[in-house]
């Protein structure tokens, strides 16, 4: 059974891209292809806890539902005491029914929960129609369990579509409920009225006249 965000998508989001967008087949129409889920962990933090990279592991996949892939770096790198075959974070790759679900629950749960939230950035793109945003910390899921996380941990997410330009690809997640950030209501507003010139000053006081 489809999710509740996919009968979205293929309802009401397919027929407004075709009309906003004059596309002619309904394969034309910008879809989400996978969605990427990325966990790094520092290696200061691997060092002081050698189950740091399991804890993030853990918190991924009680976030998404699927089971994460271990991160392993490819070379060393002496500036950052990084080493060959260290492990340095987790990612998952949603697709299908997993995806919708965890976009669903990003986009009414999880975005509203932080603080002073005012919108996911404009300038994410990466130009071929692919969008990533970070998030500073895991606690704002529900699924996440405040008494049993041993640190704070951030997270990168990418959403790869199928959109060919930036452009497209922003309407598509904006039909799919992603609330990107409005400009602020100072830039929106016009310049106030130019403030009143500056009252020129008093007249001197004439001078006392001098006694015979």
């Amino acid at each position: 059974m489809p999710s509740r965000l996919q009968d979205h998508y293929k309802n009401v989001v397919v027929p407004a891209l075709q009309k906003a967008k004059g596309y002619k087949n309904v394969h034309q129409v910008p879809t989400i292809e996978k969605i990427v889920v990325t966990m790094g962990v520092s290696t200061a933090a691997s060092k002081a806890d050698k189950t740091a990279v399991e804890a993030a592991a853990a918190d991924l996949q009680a976030i998404t539902g699927q089971k994460p892939v271990t991160n392993i770096s490819k070379k060393n790198i002496s500036n950052f005491n990084l080493r060959l075959g260290q492990e340095i974070g987790c990612r998952v790759t949603l697709r299908g029914r997993r995806m919708y679900e965890f976009l669903d629950r990003l986009i009414s749960a999880a975005l509203p929960r932080i603080r002073d939230f005012r919108g996911v950035s404009n300038r994410s793109f990466d130009g071929r129609g692919n969008y990533t945003m970070g998030v500073n910390d895991q606690t704002i899921f529900p699924e996440i369990e405040l008494d049993k996380i041993k640190r704070q941990q951030g997270m990168d997410i990418t959403f790869v579509t199928s959109a060919p330009t930036n452009e497209e690809a922003k309407l598509l997640l904006q039909q799919m409920g992603m609330p990107f950030m409005r400009p602020s209501a100072a830039a929106a507003k016009p310049s106030a009225a130019p403030a009143k010139e500056v009252a020129a000053p008093a007249k001197e006081a004439a001078a006392p006249e001098k006694k015979g």
